[in-house]
């Protein structure tokens, strides 16, 4: 066992180790190496591909649903009742966009079988009680989804209130205006809800989330697979010789850490064209009433701030956690078994930022916002669709900074123990006694 000379009074001697310029040449030497990679350049390419397909979602969800209109039979006891109910359906339904075509059948038994031979996604039969209320039997097909089954039912109670305004006429009935207003969170009170602006800042927020996902986990594994290559080479002979275990592991960090900035702006790029023109582009494909707005409205300089701050300080608690462990290993093909769990660490993380992108922020988004090993996920999500308060950035940002210190204490430690007994097989209890008192 290797032990540190100490002094006569026990205390023990320590070597000075200035951060630079070991670390300099460190990441330098990182960063040459990684960017001039095969690697890099697919990486890269692939990610702006990715990125690139992710923008154009939205048009591509579009294009597929155009031209879908889904087909409902109706069948009613009297020529009038027919009449007033496709009428008021094909109002309710097909404003601004045609998504229903309304057929009237003679009997019911013919509407069902319509149905069942895929001729019709549903078939609706309208009956009048004695009593004049109207009733409404749906008799839904495989291919009809739950979407139009509630755009048929609140069709149908509109149809319901219809035919009562007609039939006990006091006031002419007319239809309620709605206003849709947000809180603007600015002391204004709230605004007009926009959409457009609305979907907007999804498409943004699913764009960024999924670039600081991959690229995390990628740079993490970058940073393990850069130390299991040394250690199972003679590089590290001459490494741990020259450098200390500090200045290597910061080291590899800021030089795959620029790396990966240098891999963003070039994945960006791409994609923020694609978003710049994304309303053009809708216009080409689906022509001039596509309705698809430029997703960059919603790009504010302050979400563009958030976003460089949760990818660097996300990076280096990744980072110094890849390190760590892939000092645990000696094999590249122990690494898989060793990163998985770290890869399922972030994949909760990044699970909970989709949650808060298509389902609102709960009680427990909001928490998940301020752990810190998912706060780059989760509280970017929350910048991209909601408000988010000064007081909560800066307590994510701060748990996340001291986690990261407190990460980077044990880490080298961890790395330290790993490399320092290069050639031998520690055991689990020699890193946890590093980790500990170093």
């Amino acid at each position: 066992m290797i032990r540190r000379p100490t002094r006569p009074h026990g205390r023990r001697l320590h070597r000075d180790e200035p951060v630079f310029p070991n670390t300099a040449h460190v990441a330098q030497r990182e960063y040459v190496e990684l960017v001039h990679s095969r690697l890099f350049h697919v990486s890269t390419i692939t990610l702006a591909i990715l990125a690139v397909l992710v923008a154009l979602l939205p048009i591509a969800a579009r294009l597929t649903e155009r031209g879908t209109i889904s087909r409902v039979a109706i069948v009613a006891d009297d020529q009038g009742l027919a009449r007033a109910t496709i009428a008021n359906l094909d109002t309710f339904l097909n404003q601004p966009k045609k998504q229903f075509e309304i057929i009237q059948l003679a009997t019911a038994d013919g509407a069902i079988r319509a149905v069942d031979d895929r001729q019709f996604e549903a078939a609706l039969v309208a009956t009048r009680a004695a009593n004049g209320r109207l009733e409404f039997t749906f008799h839904m097909g495989e291919t009809i989804g739950d979407a139009q089954i509630q755009a048929l039912s609140v069709a149908v109670f509109g149809v319901a209130l219809i035919d009562y305004s007609n039939r006990n006429q006091v006031t002419a009935f007319q239809l309620p205006e709605l206003q849709l207003l947000r809180s603007s969170g600015d002391g204004a009170g709230s605004v007009p809800f926009s959409a457009s602006n609305f979907a907007s800042r999804l498409i943004v927020g699913a764009v960024f989330g999924v670039l600081i996902f991959i690229t995390i986990v990628i740079y993490g594994m970058w940073v393990a697979a850069g130390v299991v290559a040394e250690k199972s080479s003679r590089v590290m002979e001459l490494l741990i010789s020259a450098a200390s275990p500090r200045q290597l592991v910061i080291g590899k960090a800021l030089g795959i850490g620029a790396a990966g900035a240098t891999q963003y702006m070039l994945v960006l790029a791409p994609a923020i064209v694609t978003l710049l023109f994304e309303d053009r582009i809708a216009t080409l494909v689906l022509g001039p009433d596509a309705g698809i707005s430029p997703s960059l409205q919603a790009l504010s300089p302050g979400l563009l701030l958030g976003f460089a701050t949760f990818y660097v300080l996300g990076f280096a608690l990744y980072s110094l956690i890849y390190a760590a462990a892939g000092s645990l290993v000696s094999r590249p093909e122990d690494l898989q078994i060793i990163a998985l769990p770290l890869s399922l660490l972030a994949i909760v993380g990044y699970i909970q930022a989709i949650l808060a992108l298509t389902g609102g922020i709960s009680g427990f988004i909001r928490f998940a916002s301020y752990v810190p090993f998912w706060s780059p996920f989760v509280m970017l999500t929350r910048l991209s669709v909601g408000r988010v308060e000064p007081v909560e950035l800066l307590i994510a940002i701060g748990l996340l900074v001291l986690t990261i210190a407190a990460t980077a204490v044990v880490a080298i430690r961890i790395y330290a123990a790993g490399v320092l007994l290069y050639g031998q097989r520690p055991g689990l209890r020699a890193y946890v006694a590093a980790a500990r008192h170093g």
